[in-house]
């Protein structure tokens, strides 16, 4: 019989009855403080998966899953929210658990001690980099409520310190969370692409155990099993993850209380959101450059193929200075764009950097298209002499320069290059305009983060956007796929600029000015040649 079973049972019985059943129950619970409800909630708490993602509607009990594994199952636990403010409830609801005061601290940060051997920490991140204060601070359980709001690298720090010690103490992560409500939190698709990814070639079903082992550069390889996997010449231990998702209709409380009618009472779009699993759909900030939507549109038409008889017409490239921080290719066909090219920063030899780079841009050139350095961080002035010194159409790219160029109907100047690009970008994406928008971009959640993340502002000087080392802070990350995308966007030909002539000046005779656009590419496009990754 389920405890709950059991507990309604209960309540319809004389007392003499009721004493006998308590006694059942206690024997059922034995020192446990804290008893999942039965369904997902129960199937998440008997989990094996070394990193759960739980939740995905919200009712489904995800902030009491935490606090019963920290009560019931673990000795040292740390349980996060991205702001202390947003901690309030969650020390509440452990007090009630706890039933009285007694061990709490709340001293910043809180911490409530069970017993000699049991602890419960509570704490906060709020910017990137503030995780780093848990540093040395090992912990068996860590349980991240409302994930999403955190940066996948606060995560990823985060899960570096999950250890223990104790012989037979288990170790875990639980992340608890509700989809997010903006593209900022699209890295748990990535990292749970097994479940949430529905281009993911093998899905895994709920609570299904898949492995991974994270490489040197924080990416995810998955792997077959728990086997030790050798990866350069390094013996790897996969870890196991796991999927399992809940909603109020399996959280017996709410639904009792007739919480499921006030989420059926929440205003559009976020009911929408919230009720709808991990699917991408997002409330835009009111000041976001690039609508969600119209990124989500030019991904939606995206096929392997650029269009029929269109040549290759820029090659966008976000430079990289070795270490952690890759180099990324985006190569445009009109408005096709090709598969990103992501060339891992540990790969470039630092002492040859400028002619080794020039020479992977050389191999997947095609059509003598003109590229597009970011030369911003100084990365690419070297790549840039090379590829000029060997007659290659080189453009250099310095988002904090100014611009005279103008919003396509001419009303607004631009603060710098930068917010120039992305608001050219922007209007490209529009599909309002006539004929719709010739964007078309590949599918890949970290483009659709990087080029909705920036917000903007119209200033004195112009339209401002937000500067890339801003949004980066936020995002915890480079915005390298984006930027190299807008970059090819916003130097070289298109249809609807300088298309004609740029095919005459590089030698396509026979091109008829009245059959636009039916000169064929002469060397396949990227993702047919040498994809790397991404």
């Amino acid at each position: 019989m389920d405890l709950h079973d059991l507990i309604a049972k209960i309540s319809a019985q004389p007392q003499k009855e009721q004493l006998a059943l308590l006694a059942q129950v206690k024997k059922m619970i034995g020192p446990r403080r804290w008893v999942p409800n039965k369904g997902p909630q129960t199937q998440a708490y008997l989990s094996d998966a070394d990193v759960l993602l739980y939740g995905g509607e919200p009712g489904g009990g995800k902030t009491q899953l935490l606090l019963g594994l920290a009560f019931n199952e673990h000795r040292e636990s740390m349980i996060f929210r991205r702001q202390y403010a947003d901690l309030d409830r969650i020390i509440r609801d452990a007090l009630k658990i706890h039933g009285s005061r007694e061990g709490f601290n709340g001293s910043p940060p809180p911490k409530l001690r069970l017993s000699d051997d049991r602890i419960i920490s509570f704490r906060a991140a709020n910017r990137v980099g503030e995780e780093q204060g848990t540093m040395g601070d090992g912990r068996d359980f860590l349980g991240i409520d409302e994930a999403t709001h955190f940066a996948k690298t606060q995560i990823q720090f985060l899960m570096g310190w999950v250890r223990t010690d104790k012989p037979g103490q288990r170790t875990r992560t639980v992340l608890a969370t509700n989809p997010p409500l903006a593209a900022e939190g699209l890295w748990v698709i990535e990292m749970f692409a097994p479940w949430l990814d529905p281009q993911f070639p093998k899905p895994a079903k709920p609570g299904e155990l898949r492995w991974v082992i994270s490489d040197e550069d924080g990416n995810d390889r998955w792997v077959d099993g728990s086997d030790p996997v050798e990866i350069n010449g390094k013996l790897m231990h996969p870890k196991s993850r796991t999927y399992i998702p809940a909603s109020v209709k399996d959280n017996p409380y709410y639904v009792d209380s007739g919480y499921e009618r006030e989420l059926d009472a929440m205003p559009e779009p976020f009911r929408s959101i919230l009720m709808g699993g991990f699917r991408t759909a997002f409330v835009d900030a009111h000041n976001q450059c690039i609508p969600t939507k119209w990124v989500q549109a030019a991904q939606a038409k995206w096929t392997p193929t650029p269009p029929k008889g269109v040549p290759c017409c820029s090659i966008g490239v976000d430079a990289s200075g070795g270490g952690a921080d890759p180099m990324v290719i985006a190569a445009r066909w009109d408005g096709w764009y090709d598969e990103l090219i992501e060339i891992p920063g540990k790969e470039i030899p630092i002492e040859r950097a400028g002619a080794w780079c020039a020479g992977q841009i050389v191999s997947y050139r095609a059509d003598n298209a003109p590229v597009v350095i970011d030369l911003g961080g100084g990365y690419g002035a070297s790549m840039y002499e090379h590829l000029k010194a060997n007659r290659v159409e080189t453009h250099g790219y310095k988002g904090a320069e100014g611009t005279i160029r103008r919003s396509r109907d001419a009303k607004f100047k631009f603060t710098n290059k930068r917010s120039a690009a992305y608001w050219l970008f922007r209007e490209a994406l529009d599909p309002g305009q006539p004929g719709g928008s010739p964007i078309i971009l590949p599918n890949h959640p970290r483009l659709l983060s990087d080029l909705t993340a920036p917000t903007f502002e119209v200033v004195p000087q112009g339209i401002k956007v937000e500067p890339k080392e801003k949004v980066c802070e936020r995002l915890g990350r480079s915005t390298d796929y984006g930027d190299a995308v807008v970059m090819a966007w916003f130097e070289g030909p298109r249809e609807t600029t300088s298309a004609i002539e740029w095919m005459d000046e590089h030698g396509y005779k026979g091109f008829k000015r009245d059959q636009p656009r039916m000169i064929p590419s002469k060397v396949p496009p990227l993702s047919a040649r040498r994809y790397i990754s991404g």
